[in-house]
């Protein structure tokens, strides 16, 4: 089912997820329950558990923290000049 608000998502994403990740999760769950529907779920939390992973990562004390860019690029690919 979707989530209306951060406050409804599960308990072990809530507990570890900053709130910036939070949001991260819970739309990237709900785009991906409209698009999969109720039948495939778990397919919802994988991608987006991976969105999180986009812009989180894991730290050594088991919460997530935003990554830092040094050069400000983001994961998102470009096309190469000259391609087609």
């Amino acid at each position: 089912m979707p989530y209306v608000s951060n406050r409804n998502l599960p308990a072990p994403v809530r507990a570890h997820l900053p709130a910036g990740a939070q949001d991260i999760y819970r739309e990237a769950f709900n785009h991906a329950f409209e698009r999969y529907g109720r039948s495939d779920e778990a397919r919802a939390h994988r991608i987006a558990w991976a969105a999180v992973k986009r812009k989180y990562e894991k730290g050594s004390d088991g919460m997530w923290v935003r990554t830092s860019s040094k050069s400000g690029s983001t994961n998102i690919a470009k096309p190469r000049s000259g391609t087609r």
